[in-house]
């Protein structure tokens, strides 16, 4: 018999976001408020939005925890109780803490709220997990650096009422649980602060002080240099392993990212969480997803120990692209449109939508919103008319493939 199905947490950088990710199928999304968050350019809620984001989410039956998770200074901790009320008031369910001060002022300030600890915290081993949730926390978020065998050992030895939380995908940084200071020194922008400006994804070179303006390449082998790759995180083949090791929450990386990679990667592990808990073999169709949106090679993390190095280069694979949103479909399949990249009549399209398995199609003859033909439309975000071959859900994709020959 399988253990409980782990509730799949989405992020949710901006209401867009927040509406796939529900819509796709999570179980709870994640996001920031206007303060204290880990993803400063995520674009994140007004005081004013906050509320209307937690009502669509409720009505959807999906939870909303908050971030709260950076490292206050003196005179922002001073700002805390009031923005903690403002959590409380506008329903989130659950905040994620990492700082003991921050903590400590929620469980006075947000008390309908559950708290959480971040990955931030790096919390290792069952005595860090047991000695928060003696604090009154009903959930870690486990570090990344865990092994598989690791977290069960943590399973087996902390209260059964405390819930255990990891990451299952997304972008892996190369410190630590994230405490990194690259950024900070290079850029100014504190990466412990939500604002990583990610120079580890630079290409470097390497200058002689008595050869200014002489820049000599740095490189591993003929291929590059790969010192601070880091490849990312994808465990939807090995899903059965971390619901086995007794996790209550995937965890999916991403609140800076696309609208549509919460959409996509929300909707394949959705799929695959429910085939398992119905005894069924995965669909391959909803692995091949997670290929359909940005990402670096993947690997396993640490939960099978070391991931290992990849030496082939550091670049996105990039292998897709959105050319339009539905925004509504009638019965007889014709689709009002709105437009995010070119398209035109004659191209091969997929369509992909909320628990819409994926179908591929030729582009038809469009028209404008005043019916007029149209071959190509080209303005962003302008609203179109297309015929799909069938009625498809609203905040369904058009996407094709790129050409990465450049022809």
């Amino acid at each position: 018999m399988m253990k409980k199905k782990p509730e799949l947490l989405v992020p949710a950088g901006d209401m867009e976001k927040l509406k796939m990710a529900v819509l796709y199928g999570a179980d709870a999304v994640y996001l920031a408020g206007s303060s204290f968050g880990m993803r400063a350019f995520a674009g994140n809620f007004t005081p004013e939005e906050l509320p209307k984001a937690v009502r669509f989410a409720h009505d959807h039956g999906v939870a909303v925890h908050a971030t709260v998770n950076t490292m206050p200074r003196w005179n922002e901790a001073e700002k805390l109780p009031a923005y903690l009320e403002q959590l409380d008031d506008a329903g989130v369910d659950a905040l994620i803490l990492a700082d003991l001060g921050a903590f400590t002022l929620a469980g006075r300030y947000a008390p309908h709220c559950q708290r959480h600890i971040s990955t931030q915290q790096s919390v290792a081993n069952h005595i860090c997990a047991q000695a928060w949730y003696d604090l009154g926390a009903t959930r870690v978020v486990l570090a990344r650096e865990l092994s598989l065998e690791e977290i069960c050992a943590i399973r087996e030895r902390v209260s059964p009422e405390l819930e255990l939380e990891v990451f299952c995908h997304g972008a892996m940084c190369v410190s630590y649980s994230g405490r990194c200071l690259l950024s900070n020194y290079m850029t100014g922008r504190d990466s412990n602060r939500g604002a990583c400006a990610q120079p580890c994804r630079y290409q470097y070179t390497l200058m002689e002080e008595k050869r200014p303006g002489e820049y000599f390449p740095v490189f591993e082998d003929e291929r590059g240099t790969y010192i601070l790759n880091s490849r990312d995180m994808c465990m939807i083949d090995h899903l059965p392993d971390l619901i086995d090791a007794g996790v209550d929450c995937l965890k999916i990386e991403g609140r800076a990212k696309s609208a549509y990679y919460a959409a996509i990667v929300a909707g394949a592990y959705r799929h695959v969480l429910d085939d398992i808990a119905a005894g069924r073999p995965a669909d391959p169709v909803w692995r091949d997803e997670v290929e359909h949106v940005s990402h670096r090679h993947y690997s396993t993390s640490f939960f099978y120990g070391q991931p290992g190095q990849y030496f082939e280069n550091s670049r996105y694979i990039r292998e897709w692209q959105i050319c339009a949103v539905v925004l509504s479909c009638e019965a007889d399949g014709l689709a009002t449109l709105s437009l995010r990249n070119k398209f035109k009549a004659g191209d091969r399209v997929e369509i992909v939508g909320p628990d819409l398995k994926p179908f591929e199609m030729l582009v038809p003859l469009m028209e404008d919103t005043d019916g007029l033909p149209l071959e190509e439309p080209r303005t962003p975000q302008m609203e179109f008319k297309m015929r799909l071959p069938r009625p498809v859900p609203p905040m369904s994709f058009v996407r094709h493939g790129v050409d990465l020959s450049g022809k």
